[in-house]
């Protein structure tokens, strides 16, 4: 199966409800993941960003795409 992502994070399907129309699948993350972002310097700057900085990482998302290799 082809797929355009390009992030992977492997994880285990916890719980699966399925519906008549849609389904909702929910996963554990099982492997410590390095994320990254593109934002602009004047939004770098304003949050005053340096290395070793704690931050919450909010994930934006239209589609998260199980694949089962």
């Amino acid at each position: 199966m082809k797929y355009g992502a390009q992030n992977k994070i492997m994880a285990k399907v916890k719980s699966v409800k399925t519906g008549d129309i849609m389904s909702q699948v929910k996963f554990d993350v099982s492997v410590p993941v390095e994320m990254s972002s593109v934002l602009t310097t004047d939004s770098v700057k304003e949050l005053d960003l340096t290395a070793g900085d704690t931050v919450q990482l909010i994930i934006k998302a239209i589609h998260v795409l199980p694949v089962k290799e």
